[in-house]
């Protein structure tokens, strides 16, 4: 049922924002050197790696596996950037990763291969299921988390994920979007501050 409302959502709104697409695509060309769409590796379902899609908010010169951007000035941002990012505009093409079944709406946000051997066993947990769109550590707090609490939320949704959840996070989550909540990180880690995630 998961999967089914996944293709079907991701399909509608990939056919009723596809204006929205091209819009993106020729501002960020004609603003900036480069391809439109930024794509990187990310640990899936399983910890298998897979391509996710971004629209490009930073200048090809930026190390794409860098520290995140603290605030909208960071001179990486391109001139368009800064808003994608804050309007959340620049996860639109993984819709497209949701359709191919890399993603699902709702799941842990997908992170580095390399940030696996980071975690102990019960943050482990987090690879049983498809990698999200969204998920419970967006909604529960967001750029005022650590790592440690996105992890341990992201934990508690594969251990209590339920369809009615999944629409809660979905509903929370456009709240937000519209509400223009921050998305810049406070602190990465309660232990030390380090380089921030890449969303």
């Amino acid at each position: 049922m998961k999967r089914l409302f996944d293709v079907v959502l991701s399909l509608m709104a990939l056919i009723m924002l596809w204006p929205v697409f091209v819009v993106i695509a020729i501002v960020i060309r004609l603003t900036s050197s480069g391809t439109a769409i930024f794509t990187q590796t990310r640990a899936g379902k399983n910890g298998l790696p897979f391509t996710i899609f971004k629209f490009r908010t930073m200048r090809l010169d930026a190390d794409p596996y860098g520290a995140s951007p603290k605030n909208g000035e960071d001179r990486r941002l391109t001139r368009i950037g800064h808003f994608l990012r804050e309007t959340s505009l620049d996860e639109l093409p993984q819709l497209l990763n949701v359709l191919q079944g890399d993603m699902s709406l709702v799941g842990p946000r997908p992170l580095y291969v390399s940030q696996m051997d980071e975690w102990d066993e019960p943050q482990k947990k987090r690879l049983r299921i498809r990698p999200g769109l969204t998920g419970l550590a967006q909604i529960s707090g967001r750029a005022n988390l650590t790592m440690e609490q996105k992890l341990e939320l992201d934990v508690q949704y594969v251990e209590t994920r339920s369809f009615s959840l999944d629409l809660q996070i979905l509903w929370q989550t456009l709240y937000q979007v519209l509400g223009r909540e921050s998305i810049y990180e406070k602190r990465y880690s309660e232990s030390q501050a380090t380089r921030s995630l890449n969303r």
